[in-house]
């Protein structure tokens, strides 16, 4: 993927986008829209939840960032 600023600017993006639907292990989770410290903008996730591994349940934490490409050069608003 080439590194160009993305078609909409910061605030567009923060006004508009949606949360993405993530499914893990069968469990469903919602990744809302966020900018990052860095300056980059995209969906954060973080839960927790089970994943069976040979019929035993195992807790794990998930920590998902989901960054648009090119969206740290787009400009502040």
């Amino acid at each position: 993927m080439s590194k160009q600023p993305p078609p909409l600017s910061r605030s567009e993006f923060l006004q508009n986008a949606q949360p993405v639907q993530v499914v893990i292990g069968g469990n469903t989770f919602g990744a809302g829209p966020r900018e990052f410290s860095t300056g980059s903008f995209g969906w954060y996730l973080s839960a927790k939840t089970n994943l069976i591994v040979d019929g035993k349940s195992l807790p794990v934490q998930i920590g998902l960032n989901l960054t648009v490409v090119g969206s740290k050069e787009t400009a502040r608003s």
